[in-house]
């Protein structure tokens, strides 16, 4: 796994082999070790700088809750992403109708459930199972949910309709997908399609987004002349490796890359990223 040449472990990564755009790793999958667990931990703890160097790692904040805000015009999105506020709290400030100061950590959860969900096509079945409460109160959430942010619902509808008309959907930049379960004659493949169609929209322009913030990160520290090097993406994540004396301006350009990166067809949504640094990727993280 180790290269003898290099000494380092060197993942492949594949443009084109995920349907919505998001990049592969194999041999070995680096874009699969977990961070909750204690192997992944531990894993993670292995991958370790050049000799005397550090690591940056950054990642986008809520990145597909944020091109959701935008592609549906939402403005109780949009303001909770403008104004820096918890995105889930403000969410069920919204649907519960309480002060966000109050509330409580069982309606957050739920609301980031919902806000995630509505990602992949979730009903009220899979968000009762998920919350452990009966499919009625889960249904009474959604549909609260979609009485305060309309703008999201009728933008899942709009690309649900367009999805099936055309076949296909596209990304906010144009990256086409076609989606041929929609012609089945099976409903539940035509469920699954539309879901798919959501998904793709949302997913596709998040990973569009993240690979325009590699081309921009790459020029900017070649023109800036650093030895600061971009090593691997991992969805929402970038990681970088800096000798201390290119560290600050590395983490400028690293945060200034990945929030600037919409600038081929801006998003109108603000878009945030944090950047960590340490002395493995586990202590970046």
């Amino acid at each position: 796994m180790v290269n003898p040449l290099t000494g380092r472990v060197h993942t492949k990564l594949h443009q084109a082999a995920v349907a919505s755009g998001r990049l592969a790793s194999n041999d070995p999958n680096l874009q699969n070790i977990p961070v909750r667990t204690e192997d992944g931990r531990a894993i993670r703890g292995a991958f370790v700088p050049e000799p005397g160097w550090v690591l940056l790692d950054a990642d986008y904040s809520q990145i597909e809750l944020r091109v959701v805000a935008a592609l549906a015009q939402d403005p109780v999105l949009l303001g909770a992403f403008a104004s820096g506020e918890d995105i889930h709290r403000r969410t069920a400030s919204e649907v519960m109708g309480v002060p966000m100061d109050q509330v409580t950590p069982e309606q957050r959860s739920a609301a980031k459930a919902v806000n995630f969900g509505l990602l992949y096509g979730q009903g009220a079945f899979a968000l009762a199972a998920s919350l452990g409460i009966t499919q009625k109160e889960a249904k009474a959430f959604i549909e609260r949910y979609f009485e305060r942010m309309p703008a999201v619902a009728a933008w899942i509808e709009a690309t649900k309709e367009q999805a099936v008309k055309e076949g296909l959907v596209r990304t906010h930049w144009g990256r086409i997908r076609t989606i041929p379960e929609l012609e089945s004659s099976n409903a539940q493949f035509r469920n699954a399609g539309l879901r798919v169609a959501v998904n793709t929209v949302v997913q596709g322009t998040a990973a569009d987004l993240m690979r325009r913030a590699m081309v921009r990160l790459h020029r900017a520290l070649e023109a800036e002349g650093l030895r600061a090097r971009l090593l691997l993406q991992v969805h929402d994540e970038l990681l970088v490796e800096a000798p201390p004396e290119d560290v600050e301006t590395a983490s400028a350009l690293l945060k200034e890359a990945m929030e600037g990166a919409d600038d081929l067809g801006p998003l109108d949504v603000k878009l945030a990223a944090e950047v960590r640094s340490g002395q493995s990727w586990l202590e970046a993280k």
